[in-house]
């Protein structure tokens, strides 16, 4: 999952990027409203964690401008205007929910978590696909109940591939899903973590189609 954080404070920023990459998000981070706008016309976020008070362009500009442009990614507001009408401002702009600062990184986790399982059209906080079932608060993946502990990187590949278990990725899309600026990413780097993940949960549970990508085997 690749989440962008649009935030001016640097220390914020750190914190909250830090706390999502540990928990096996790929973060790109945009200090102002002109870089974000820059970065959301890309179309390959996730989920969108907003600021408003920001230079350049204020956050609800770069909302609206956003979901008119046909930006369809869970935007969450994350501020320090607590007032009840810039919640109602934020809410009709189109943001998907609001949190305001200080705010718990646990609680940040467990919104992120409940509005990409919407998107997806997940209602139970577990995936299950055949043998395999993945548990993103728990950072817990099982198959047949026997637990298979995975890395950061392996975890987020399967979650990848199970939200959407009938769908070929290309290789290229996983590198989105699981990379941020500037992170180093090598010609095999999805080979390596498909043959690592294969070797965790079984190498019939990853599927190659051949000149395409992969896709998790059917059930």
């Amino acid at each position: 999952m690749r989440l962008l954080l649009v935030e001016d404070d640097e220390m914020i920023a750190e914190s909250v990027s830090g706390a999502l990459r540990r928990a096996g998000y790929a973060v790109d981070w945009a200090n102002d409203g002109r870089a974000a706008e820059l970065s959301l016309g890309n179309g390959v976020y996730d989920l969108v964690l907003l600021d408003l008070g920001l230079p350049k362009r204020d956050g609800i500009d770069v909302l609206n401008t956003y979901r008119k442009n046909g930006g369809a990614a869970p935007v969450i507001i994350l501020t320090a205007r607590d007032a009840v009408e810039e919640r109602i401002r934020g809410l009709d702009a189109g943001a998907d929910d609001y949190l305001i600062k200080p705010f718990d990184l646990d609680e940040l986790a467990a919104r992120i978590r409940a509005l990409l399982r919407r998107r997806t059209g997940q209602k139970q906080p577990v995936y299950a696909h055949g043998e395999l079932t993945l548990d993103p608060a728990a950072h817990d993946v099982a198959k047949n109940g026997v637990p298979m502990p995975l890395v950061p990187r392996e975890f987020a590949l399967l979650q990848a591939l199970i939200e959407e278990p009938t769908r070929v990725f290309t290789k290229a899309e996983l590198e989105e899903k699981l990379y941020g600026w500037g992170e180093e990413v090598g010609s095999n780097t999805i080979e390596v973590h498909v043959h690592s993940l294969r070797r965790k949960i079984g190498a019939d549970q990853v599927v190659t189609v051949r000149g395409v990508g992969y896709r998790l085997k059917r059930c």
